[in-house]
């Protein structure tokens, strides 16, 4: 009966908002190096199958040294849409980008992470940074489950995203290799730490049922898939088709009526084009034309910009709303752009500082954390070490401790809300918790703001 509700409720996930082009959702990649999570994606965003040397992994490097060496050390972006009749639009069906994007009733933004351990900064920033709706694990079905898969797994855990899970490789292991994987992964979900249901999708009925359960949070869908074969890739496609969104259109309209705040990701000179800024539209919309402000510098000041053009997936477009992501053209300013700046609507003041409390949960830590301590802070697409200056009522905090801590930003202040999430990581140490309250940076003086400079 669960089957054939899930099975009506296929073609409703297609109906599309009027003020909406598409259904979106952002899904990162996560899972050690040489387990081929970029070979997978090129696969899947390609269409093609993989001729067993990574010749679908070459489409989504963007170095020379990723190329040499077969490892991701950036974070890269591709797509992956479905027509209304749940079709993919792969590159294989359509030529460009923007045909995908003309052909789909939804679209799939994958963001392939680093798995190499040197580049587990770039990862988390992934995580943090690039707001993902869920995340895959890609596990190698010839050599198990690695440590950076498990660490990679916790990350995800602890910034409370949902996680799928694909087992790659199985042309070439064996059934005992492949079992033991399971084993291995079925014995690490039932921990405290996870305390999920492992759920091994191998129909099409599977992979309705793990979309359907998937929003409960109490199951984590297992795929086995060859990228050589193609065997299993059908029902991981089947699975992020009726996948539904994250975010209901009614709380999507209230965050659409707030004051425009869009998160800088990454920052590019393109040429015969100028500044280039991509990330989240976090509320409000933002239109082509539109004067914004751009900050916070090394000082705390603010800019006023003008969105010159935007593209949405590639593709040029008039306009972009709360939680979509898009590509933004800029005019020229002062104040040199970096990641973690906000791009924000003259009507608000934004909250910038350098000092904030936040109740934190130690997840792990060798020994204490006192006053003095010194870690890499993430909030959202913020990443910056910051310095413990107290906790409030206590000397300390061990593992499992959960305390409320006055932080204070090493190089430059930056704009952070009340309420958000935060992970503190150094080495093995990790802490988890939520901002209680910013103390604004010159809180009685007026905002400073640079005019515009076209």
């Amino acid at each position: 009966m669960l089957i054939m509700q899930i099975r009506k409720q296929k073609f409703l996930v297609r109906k599309i908002p009027d003020d909406q082009q598409s259904i979106e959702l952002r899904v990162a990649v996560l899972g050690s190096s040489d387990v081929g999570k970029s070979t997978l994606l090129g696969v899947l965003t390609q269409g093609e199958k993989d001729n067993g040397h990574g010749s679908a992994r070459l489409n989504l490097f963007r170095h020379l040294h990723e190329i040499q060496s077969g490892r991701t050390s950036s974070i890269s972006h591709e797509i992956l849409g479905f027509d209304s009749e749940g079709i993919a639009m792969t590159y294989s069906t359509c030529r460009t980008a923007e045909e995908i994007c003309d052909n789909s009733k939804k679209l799939i933004t994958f963001i392939d992470l680093a798995g190499h351990r040197k580049y587990l900064k770039t990862t988390v920033f992934g995580l943090t940074g690039h707001s993902p709706h869920f995340a895959v694990l890609v596990i190698s079905a010839v050599s198990g489950l690695s440590g950076i898969a498990k660490e990679h797994l916790g990350l995800a855990t602890v910034v409370d995203i949902p996680i799928v899970v694909v087992i790659n490789k199985i042309d070439i292991a064996s059934s005992s290799c492949l079992k033991k994987t399971l084993l291995q992964l079925q014995e690490l979900l039932q921990t405290p730490g996870y305390k999920k249901i492992s759920f091994q999708v191998s129909t099409e009925d599977d992979a309705f049922t793990a979309a359907s359960l998937f929003a409960s949070d109490k199951i984590i869908p297992i795929f086995t898939v060859s990228c050589v074969t193609a065997k299993g890739l059908d029902l991981l496609y089947t699975f992020l088709n009726v996948l539904p969104p994250t975010i209901n259109q009614k709380d999507r309209e209230l965050l659409i009526q707030k004051p425009a705040e869009f998160q800088i990701d990454e920052t590019f000179h393109v040429p015969e084009v100028g500044l280039v800024v991509s990330g989240l539209l976090t509320t409000g919309i933002i239109h082509e034309g539109d004067a914004l402000l751009v900050g916070p510098s090394d000082t705390g000041q603010f800019d006023t910009t003008k969105v010159l053009s935007l593209h949405r997936h590639k593709v040029p477009s008039r306009v972009v709303r709360a939680c979509e992501s898009a590509t933004l053209a800029l005019s020229c300013q002062n104040t040199p752009l970096r990641k973690g700046m906000v791009l924000i609507s003259q009507q608000i003041r934004p909250p910038v500082c350098y000092f904030f409390q936040a109740k934190i949960q130690v997840l792990f830590h060798a020994t204490n954390i006192c006053s003095g301590f010194q870690a890499s802070v993430h909030i959202g697409n913020i990443r910056q070490t910051a310095t413990i200056l107290g906790i409030m009522g206590r000397p300390s905090l061990s593992v499992n401790d959960t305390g409320s801590v006055i932080f204070k930003f090493i190089q430059r202040p930056e704009c952070v809300h009340p309420g958000s999430k935060l992970l503190l990581r150094v080495g093995q140490t990790k802490a988890i918790g939520r901002v209680t309250q910013v103390f604004l940076l010159d809180d009685n003086l007026p905002l400073k703001v640079s005019p515009i400079h076209h």
